[in-house]
């Protein structure tokens, strides 16, 4: 009885639903909100964001576009975060044996070897997993535990001195809430970790500035600000040594969920992660010296890029003088945010002129920094089906080189929020890109 209700546990760990279907799944199959989120999982695929697996588990997958806009919103929250003074990266191990919250990574196979044995009794069996246990590994759940690890060796670079912090983007392993029959799952998710340390006597006023903060950064590249929000951790979802909670939710269609927490911890952990070392601890508050209050602030990034997907998908629908309907997907990602600023196309005329023409800007906006699609390296497409393509993929502006460039230099430069075409003189062109892009960066 006991093996067979951990091969039955080991079962349903692969039969779990979708998160997404467990969540959307309250609503009408003929609600638009189902009927938009089908759409985004399937534009998401379609245009290589993340692979269809991301929508079976947790576990997020990146193609090429979703690989690029992930790496731009860590820019951007490592850019907001070391905007203070005295904030420090750090860089600490995926493997923790110290951390109470640690997980286990198990060898299903040396385990399945184990229940597989029916000549073992219970307690032989719980002997043999218990050894297999202690040789497993233990990876961290959160980037707290090793910032605290570190905090003495901080104090000799701002000389002992309030308020300092940490930062860190790492990989981590959480688990899964929604799967009650499999409270042992965890699903790896990328982590953003700010471990800020300051005076007791600001600790609140500190806690209300990072909040607000961080709240105004998702807002500040979000096409619907409004849906994210602010809310307090009740109580009974306080931490032991927590005296005060706020998370940063955005509003899914499926319901809100959490992108970011910050916790007030006081002292405690810092205490308990550096026993007998309490002279060593302290730092100078006014003519004081004081062990210093800890706040985190962690950020789950894979569900703040699922969060800012979501936000800026449109379902465009038009009817054209024949009353027939077209529908028009955009991802209108921010500027800053989206993987691909410009594509680079061709019109009639002659092809290798026209492509000499296009690899000298595509080399031209490489070297000033602005990521650039090839499309002129496939001509199979409309010029219809290319607006479709780069509407999903995000593109901001698409500029098509023809004939009348080889003969006057103007460029047809389409813009993917507005979708207006203007002409454009070739030698404007990328001091016109990098103008609206750093506008829309202070905006």
């Amino acid at each position: 009885m006991f093996l067979h209700s951990i091969r039955r546990r080991l079962q349903l760990l692969g039969e779990k639903l979708p998160w997404y279907q467990r969540n959307i799944s309250k609503y009408n199959t003929r609600d638009d909100r189902c009927d938009q989120t089908n759409l985004l999982m399937q534009l998401c695929a379609d245009r290589y964001y993340i692979s269809p697996e991301a929508f079976q588990t947790r576990n997020c997958t990146y193609g090429p576009l979703g690989t690029e806009l992930k790496k731009n919103i860590i820019e951007q929250w490592t850019s907001a975060i070391r905007a203070r003074a005295y904030v420090f990266g750090i860089t600490t191990s995926v493997q923790s044996r110290m951390c109470e919250e640690s997980v286990r990574l198990v060898n299903v196979s040396a385990l399945q070897e184990i229940l597989n044995q029916d000549s073992l009794t219970k307690e032989e069996a719980c002997q043999n997993i218990q050894t297999l246990m202690k040789d497993c590994v233990s990876v961290r759940t959160s980037l707290l535990q090793g910032a605290l690890q570190q905090y003495i060796q901080a104090l000799v670079l701002v000389n002992r001195t309030l308020p300092f912090g940490l930062a860190e983007i790492g990989l981590c392993h959480h688990s899964d809430s929604h799967l009650r029959h499999a409270s042992c799952c965890s699903f790896e998710v990328t982590e953003a970790s700010l471990v800020w340390f300051c005076s007791p006597r600001t600790s609140s006023q500190w806690m209300d500035y990072w909040a607000h903060q961080r709240l105004q950064w998702w807002r500040k590249f979000a096409l619907g600000p409004s849906d994210f929000s602010l809310c307090n951790v009740v109580d009974e979802e306080l931490k032991e040594g927590t005296s005060h909670g706020v998370k940063v939710l955005y509003k899914f269609p499926w319901g809100s969920e959490t992108l970011e927490t910050l916790w007030s911890l006081g002292d405690t952990l810092l205490l308990k992660t550096h026993q007998g070392s309490c002279t060593k601890l302290q730092c100078r508050d006014g003519r004081k010296y004081v062990v210093p209050h800890v706040i985190s602030v962690s950020a789950n990034v894979d569900r703040g890029i699922l969060a800012y997907l979501c936000n800026s998908f449109q379902l465009l629908r038009k009817t054209d003088s024949k009353q027939k309907l077209h529908q028009r997907m955009v991802l209108k990602l921010h500027p800053t945010l989206t993987p691909v600023k410009v594509a680079l196309d061709i019109g009639r005329g002659s092809g290798s002129e026209l492509r000499q023409v296009c690899e000298g800007l595509f080399q031209e906006f490489l070297e000033a920094g602005i990521s650039t699609w090839p499309g002129y390296l496939d001509t199979s497409l409309s010029l219809e089906n290319l607006h479709t393509r780069y509407d999903e993929m995000g593109v901001l502006f698409t500029v098509m080189v023809s004939e009348s460039t080889l003969k006057s230099g103007l460029l047809l430069v389409r813009n993917r929020d507005t979708t207006i075409r203007e002409t454009m003189h070739i030698s404007e062109i990328k001091c016109f890109l990098l103008k609206y892009i750093s506008a829309s960066e202070n905006f």
